[in-house]
Formats: structure tokens, sequence, C-alpha cells
């Protein structure tokens, strides 16, 4: 992302936005992420995920796994400039067998862009992620993806969300219908209608808009009379008898602006991107061992959120994904590494338009830069030019599955130990082992949050490592870390659908059968403090 001359940090920063999108599998999140791309300028034509005839991929799905199944598996990063912003879009799987790296990214955001399917609402991946977002007060806006189709009565659907995420809405694009058929967006707090044409190409370019007032008299024409009435009726209703816009109850979370499109047809798009960036925060203020760290402080700080092995297979190479969180960060400058205490220097730093990067020389606070990695750096740690500042530690969510790691060739032994090291670093996977003093264990035991991660980490190690395995999948399916003496932990874990294990760190975790034993037993055990997430 070109920047010109070097404006000073707080201009900087005013026209960042850092945001990730949060959706349930089939929302049309990745869809979504090509047409903001596509009005950002970033790219020319959008590829639609189930490309015609394959003739492209999309933008952001450049592993070769996704491209076989059209999905999105790694969270990559997207940066572009529209009307003057410099976005930074922090792209998440929103398959249903997505990982913990989802959850991991929205740490790394500054807002969220929650994306519904107009016939479905809140589906359960689109829960998790918002529980994720509401623990942290992230700023949610609400995308209603599909509304070239027919789905719920936009008013029920808004009226759904509030009850079942527990958050006020306030819809600032409301969809218009005519004879059926959707043709256009009012944007409340601009007053303005936009009607769409649609054009031949599948919603390759942008799609062509005209614009007028409510009140216009050609409107009533356009539209025919029950639509004009229909959509004036909805309008005074949401006037009356929805909930007031407040700025500052968004940027606390509290309040989710609504926006109702179609990412395929580009319809609701542009108004809804304009409408975004004026609203979402720009970098905010980050929680450290020494306190807030301001975007505005001048020493550079950042964290590593992300880190990803073999993006380019020609080059083994692996990159460090770091967030800068405050001060002007420039190629080749010297750091410390606050985990080691060890000064590095942050050589050829990259950004990127997913697969494609662009070497930089300077980046500001809310920026993500890729840092080339001899296998240094770990999820979590925290880089400063100045005081030794260490960012909350970014969480280690609890798997939902888990296997034991059963290896093909035996001499492999060595392979497999660097590959399944260097994939927990990485966060793809989590392994745990069956005593506090082995690391390396005959068959080791993997916890993934989605199924389809342990495909990925299958099709890695063959792949990268060179190592054939195959997974047998156990019983256990609810996890919990827990702390207390140990002898009490082993009583605990010796009853019948328990199993005790110790991960990377060497901390404690009983994982059970059933969820009913679960609760049962971190009801009664007192002594024992048990926690959904890594202590």
């Amino acid at each position: 992302m070109s920047q010109q001359g070097s404006p000073d940090i707080p201009a900087a920063i005013a026209r960042r936005r850092t945001f990730a999108i949060i959706s349930h599998p089939d929302a049309g999140k990745t869809t979504l992420t090509e047409k903001l791309l596509l009005y950002g300028g970033a790219i020319h034509l959008a590829g639609s995920v189930k490309a015609r005839r394959a003739e492209r991929h999309a933008t952001s799905d450049w592993m070769k796994l996704e491209q076989e199944r059209g999905i999105s598996v790694t969270s990559s990063v997207m940066q572009f400039e529209y009307a003057g912003y410099a976005i930074n879009l922090l792209d998440t799987p929103g398959h249903e067998d997505f990982s913990e790296d989802t959850y991991r990214t929205l740490v790394a955001a500054d807002s969220a862009v929650m994306l519904l399917d107009n016939r479905k609402g809140v589906e359960e991946r689109t829960r998790q992620l918002f529980e994720v977002c509401k623990r942290r007060r992230t700023p949610i806006f609400t995308f209603v993806n599909k509304c070239d189709r027919v789905g719920e009565d936009p008013l029920k659907l808004v009226s759904d969300v509030e009850a079942d995420l527990g958050i006020a809405c306030h819809p600032i694009t409301w969809p218009i219908h005519r004879d059926g058929a959707f043709v256009g967006v009012y944007d409340r707090r601009q007053r303005q209608i936009h009607l769409f044409a649609r054009a031949e190409d599948h919603g390759a370019t942008r799609a062509a808009v005209t614009a007028g007032t409510l009140d216009a008299p050609e409107l009533r024409e356009l539209l025919g009379e029950r639509a004009h009435d229909q959509l004036l009726h909805d309008v005074m209703l949401l006037d009356e008898a929805g909930h007031p816009f407040d700025h500052e109850l968004v940027l606390s979370g509290e309040l989710s602006p609504v926006f109702f499109g179609s990412a395929l047809t580009n319809f609701g798009v542009e108004p809804f991107l304009r409408e975004f960036l004026e609203l979402a925060p720009a970098p905010l203020p980050r929680e450290s061992s020494q306190g807030p760290i301001n975007p505005t402080d001048p020493a550079f700080t950042g964290f590593v959120f992300k880190i990803q092995a073999n993006m380019d297979p020609r080059h083994r190479d692996r990159v460090a994904f770091v967030r800068v969180c405050s001060g002007k960060f420039e190629a080749g400058m010297d750091v410390t590494h606050v985990r080691s205490g060890k000064t590095m220097r942050l050589a050829a730093p990259q950004q990127f338009l997913a697969r494609e990067r662009t070497a930089v020389e300077e980046a500001w606070p809310g920026d993500v830069i890729g840092v080339h990695d001899r296998g240094t750096l770990r999820i979590g740690d925290s880089l400063s030019a100045g005081a030794r500042v260490e960012f909350q530690g970014i969480p280690r969510f609890a798997p939902e599955h888990f296997a034991r790691v059963v290896l093909l060739d035996p001499m492999k032994r060595k392979q497999l130990d660097a590959g399944l090291r260097q994939l927990t670093e990485e966060g793809a996977a989590q392994v745990f082992f069956t005593s506090a003093t082995e690391t390396v264990s005959p068959t080791p035991i993997v916890g993934a949050v989605g199924q389809l991660q342990f495909d990925v980490m299958l099709h890695r190690l063959e792949h990268e490592y060179g190592v054939r395995t195959r997974l047998e999948k156990i019983s256990g399916r609810y996890p919990r870390w827990v702390v207390g003496p140990i002898p009490e932990i082993e009583r605990v874990a010796r009853e019948r659908g328990r199993m005790m294990l110790y991960d990377a760190k060497g901390h404690p975790l009983l994982l059970f059968d059933d969820q009913w034993a679960m609760k049962w037993v971190v009801d009664r055990e007192t002594a024992l403090a048990f926690h959904d997430v890594a202590p």
C-alpha cells in the first residue's frame, strides 16, 4: 500500500480501518471480500468462489487445498485503499470446520463485520465468533447478504438478531423491492436512495447506480405505488419504533449498524463500504503489561497474531503477521523481541493482497506487516522499539475434536516432531501429551477447533514435511484446562470417560467424553479451577 510522503502518526491513524468479517459457512463471506477489493480498486474483476469454468480463484484463497474445495482455510490479510482510507481486511475462514486461527485474527481487528444470510439469520458459527467479539467489546457491523433472493422479512430478521445475540440494531440501509425483486437500498443516514441496474457479467464489475431522495416524484413511478408505500411504511416504523443511532454505543459494541445488500450482484456493497469506513473506529489503544498503549505513542510496538509457514512452496519460508499497535514502523529497524529480551532486525517486511506481496518501507498503527522469521517468533509475541511492553496474550481456545497421530513410516519420527512443533507454533494445531515430562510422544494427541483443521494438518505434514500419517479419533470432546493440586486433578481424571493431558506448555487439562459429566465435575470440584481457554 503506497504512502504519499510521510504523514504524521495521528493523520496516518485517522485514515486506517482494520477489520475482519465473521460469518457462518455459505453466507457469502469470500464473495463479499472480493467485492470490497473490487470497489477498492485492488482487483478489476471479481472471481466467484465457484469460479466459472475455474477461470479465476477468489483472491483471498491461496492455499492449494482451499482452491480444490472452494473454501477459505487460513486467515489471510488484504490491504487496499478506498476514498482516502487505508484498509486492512483480515480475512477469516468462514467454513464450518474452521480453526482457532479465526479467533486469533479477531484479536488483531478493531471492528468486525457480521455477515448474515437473509434466509437464515444468525447461525451457529456466527454466534461463536460474535461471543469472541463481545468478550473484547469489539464494534460489530451487520451486513445482511443475499437480498437478491427471497428471504426473511427484514423487520423480523433485525428483531431476531437482537433477541438471539442480545445486541441492539439500527438499520442504516434498508432493502427496496419491486415486484418481489431486490432493486436497491435506502440509506437512512444520508436520506438517499440507491437503485441498482443488474449487469450481465455476474457481478464481476461494479453495479450501475441511480441515486435519488425518498420524496422524489419519479421514485413512485420507478418503484410502483405498492413498493413505494411499503418503503415509506418501513422507514416510518424504523424511525418511530427502532433504536436511535448512537455512535458511542456502536464503538462500545452495544449497538450494531445494519446494512442490506447482495455481494453476488454488488447491490448495496458500495453504500455499506462508504458508511462503514466513516463509522468504524480507527486503530484503538491496546492493553499491555505497562497499561494501555496508545497508537499515537512515538515508539513502535506490535504483536504477532498469525504465523504461516511455506506461503511460497518453492522457498519453504515462514512469515509472521505483525499487527502494528503504536509508532511508525520502518524497514530494517531494530526491535526488542520481548519474550526473549533479544534484539532483532525487521528486514524486508511485506504487505499483502492475499498471496501477492509488496515490499513495504513504512507502516502505521492498524497496519499488518509480514516479517520473515526463522523460527524465533511465536503467536502472541510482542515486539517493541522502546520500553519492553508485552501485549495481553492471545488466548488458546479449547479444541472440539481430538485424535491420536499415527505415523505410517517409523523412520520419519524426527520430521513428524518438527512438523507438529511448527504447526503448533503457527497455531494450526494444538498438540497434547499424556505426561508432563514428555514433549515427544510415541503417539501425540492433536486437538483442533474444526474437523477441517485435521485435514489441513495431514495435507501439510505430507506435502511440506514428507510425513504420511493417519488419525485415530478419540472419544473425548469436551476439554477444560485445570488449575489446582496435581493429585486432585489425577483423582478426578481416574473416573471413566475422562482423560488427563498436558498441553505444549505443560498445563494440565481434563478431557471429558460428554458434556454432562464435564458440567457435573466443574460444579462439584470446588478445589479446582476450570477454564475453557488456556490459563
